[in-house]
């Protein structure tokens, strides 16, 4: 569920990223995820009650950090060039023994700091112990999630000791540092506020599912099932792709890790059926990019978004419902266009899985996401479904699928403690920022700001926000772009009349742009590498593969029908238009309409396939009163551009045979 090499450095050197740590280290990073399990279970099913002993939330959060943010100067190590030391030096011991201590000394004052104020009125001690997190908060996510975003969160850390020394766009309400220490260390608006809580509360039992899918052999079911269904049909190795990592995306949301698991796999298939290098590795990375928007599960950024929002988290995934449908049905009729156009097949029908004997084999993998999302669309049980849905699939795993052995329960506590190490670290860290703009009181005016700045026009107002979104997107990691475009920026969108769960959907998903879009582009690169191609060309190959997702998030902010939200004729009107559109421009990017045929590579079938391609813009373009046009008027403007092109295309087509 976590995104483990999300905004780092070295995004395809997953495993190199982490220390290779001597048995007793090992075991002890392992106990620590444990307990951080158990803790959560804890205080998620409330068991407190029973024995008469119930941890405040902040303490519990406190906790969280005793036990997980060690982990990170543990597995981490300072310099690179010490990823070969399996000895941790003495200063990493020494950082990971003090995260301890300072998360059981704020656990242990929990109750005194809320019932005292220690935001702001904090002892001598406390003062230096927060000073002391902060400073520790800073290294562990430079280590975590790299230079970019902890200069980030430094500079706005800071910010607080010189906020009345700025321009007045962005003057605050000064604090020296005392102040702001306090206030991050025990505010409920800074380290311990959204991100964490939202952690805390969702996010770990998430990532114990995913984990427990991946342990149990769900990503190989995955696989076998896309082929046994897809393999054999037209460019079915790409087709493969998208269904697979789609499922196996939606359940672990980490797009690197989609990438490095099920394009193992999927990519030779591809090449096998006659797909280049570079496309096969595009079609890879915007398969798992779209895993992480699409429900149930998604990434720990959806859960973020909801505890945001103040709203339960399945109501995050039913808005993602659409928007995810029409980017991998965009990605699959490009594929399908593609294939056509090269006249590519798919693979022997004896070489592929049959679909019942898949079914047997992992029958207890699909009944465990069936139960998750019974328990979270209809008994709203969003806290406890995935440990639930987890103990329901370890139990029949044991029974009918392979059983994990005492090795593998290690491991698998193991690697949770790993994610959740830096998820704790980056999420604490976001806080800092939070915390920063909180307490000089920025958040309060940058949104009237912002909207005299785009002199009140909302279209200049979302560009802005989709620019800043994916330049963010490309230096911290996503949730970290989002979290801080949550504060900043979507108050002013809201403020304009859109519609809040859309306008934190279109953070959310220019924020993931950053994936398939280089020049960063860290899950093409991902797949260039499996697929021995060019990372660059991989990248832009991406860009045109993935090209409806630049749209939708425009369309569903202006058109909140698209996030299942209106009248349910509305809702069909405007998916159907949307649909018609998604099919022209697949078919104007890749050249390759069905029933009508391929498009050449001449001046007049260029112009062809450019109307093409603005006629289904305007298929899929939902209206805006702003500019004008309604919906109905872009779909008969669409319908004229496109019936021209195609007419263009028809009069200049010369003898070109029609793919099959």
């Amino acid at each position: 569920m976590a995104e483990p090499v999300e905004g780092a450095d070295n995004a395809v050197g997953e495993i190199s990223r982490h220390r290779v740590l001597p048995p007793y280290l090992h075991h002890l990073v392992t106990g620590m995820a444990a307990l951080a399990v158990l803790l959560s279970i804890y205080q998620i099913f409330n068991l407190g009650r029973y024995i008469g002993y119930v941890v405040l939330d902040l303490a519990y959060l406190d906790l969280l950090v005793a036990l997980l943010l060690p982990i990170v100067f543990l597995i981490f190590p300072m310099r690179a060039a010490d990823r070969d030391r399996t000895r941790p030096p003495v200063y990493d011991l020494a950082l990971a023994a003090l995260s301890f201590a300072l998360g059981c000394y704020f656990a242990w004052f929990a109750t005194d700091a809320v019932e005292q104020g220690w935001e702001y009125f904090a002892p001598a001690q406390a003062q230096y112990a927060s000073w002391i997190l902060w400073a520790v908060l800073l290294e562990a996510v430079r280590r975590a999630g790299g230079m970019a975003l902890t200069i980030i969160v430094l500079v706005f850390s800071v910010y607080p000791t010189f906020a009345e020394s700025m321009p007045s766009f962005l003057s605050g309400a000064q604090q020296n540092f005392a102040e702001a220490g306090q206030y991050y260390g025990f505010s409920s608006e800074a380290i311990f506020g959204i991100p964490m809580r939202a952690f805390g509360k969702l996010v770990i039992g998430f990532v114990i599912f995913g984990i427990a899918l991946q342990h149990t052999g769900a990503g190989r079911f995955f696989i076998d099932f896309a082929f046994a269904l897809l393999g054999n049909v037209r460019g079915g190795g790409a087709k493969v792709a998208i269904f697979s990592s789609g499922l196996l995306g939606s359940m672990s949301g980490s797009v690197i890790t989609n990438v490095l698991t099920t394009g193992r796999l999927t990519i030779p298939a591809m090449r096998r059926t006659g797909f280049g290098r570079e496309t096969a590795g595009a079609v890879e990375a915007c398969a798992s990019t779209g895993g992480v928007l699409m429900p149930p599960v998604m990434g720990a950024t959806a859960f973020v978004m909801a505890t945001f929002l103040e709203v339960q988290y399945v109501e995050v995934a039913v808005a993602a419902i659409i928007p995810s449908v029409l980017y991998y049905l965009g990605l699959f009729l490009q594929i399908d266009a593609y294939a056509a156009r090269k006249g590519l097949k798919g693979l022997p029908v004896e070489e592929l899985p049959k679909v019942g004997a898949v079914l047997k084999a992992g029958w207890h993998y699909m009944f465990a996401i069936v139960l998750l999302v019974y328990l979270l669309l209809y008994l709203k049980q969003e806290a406890l479904a995935p440990y639930y849905a987890t103990a329901v699939l370890l139990i029949t795993n044991q029974i009918f699928g392979k059983r994990l052995g005492w090795r593998d329960v290690e491991d698998f506590f193991h690697e949770t403690g790993k994610i959740l190490a830096e998820l704790v670290a980056i999420l604490a860290a976001i806080g800092l920022i939070i915390g920063a703009l909180s307490v000089t009181g920025l958040v309060g005016s940058l949104a009237t700001d912002l909207i005299l700045l785009a002199g009140g026009k909302v279209y200049i107002l979302l560009l802005m926000g989709a620019a800043t979104s994916f330049i963010l997107g490309m230096g911290m990691t996503v949730t970290a772009a989002y979290v801080f475009l949550a504060i900043v920026l979507a108050p002013s969108l809201t403020q304009s009349g859109l519609n809040p769960m859309a306008v934190h959907m279109f953070i959310l998903y220019w924020g993931m742009l950053s994936y398939i879009t280089p020049p960063v582009a860290l899950g093409a690169f991902a797949a260039a590498t499996v697929a021995g191609a060019s990372p660059m060309k991989t990248g832009f190959a991406a860009m045109r593969l993935g090209s409806i997702i630049y749209f939708i998030p425009f369309f569903f902010v202006l058109e909140p029908a698209l996030i299942l939200e209106g009248e349910p004729v509305q809702i069909l009107v405007i998916l159907a238009s949307a649909l018609v559109g998604v099919l022209l421009i697949a078919a104007a990017t890749q050249g390759y309409l069905l029933g009508f045929g391929t498009f050449g590579l001449s001046a007049v079938d260029r112009i062809a396939r450019t109307l093409l391609f603005f006629g289904g813009v305007m298929f899929a373009f939902p209206g805006s009163d702003d500019i004008g046009i309604g919906h109905w008027e872009a779909v008969i403007i669409g319908l004229v551009l496109a019936t021209i092109g195609l007419v263009v295309a028809k009069l200049g087509r010369k003898v070109i045979p029609e793919a099959t």
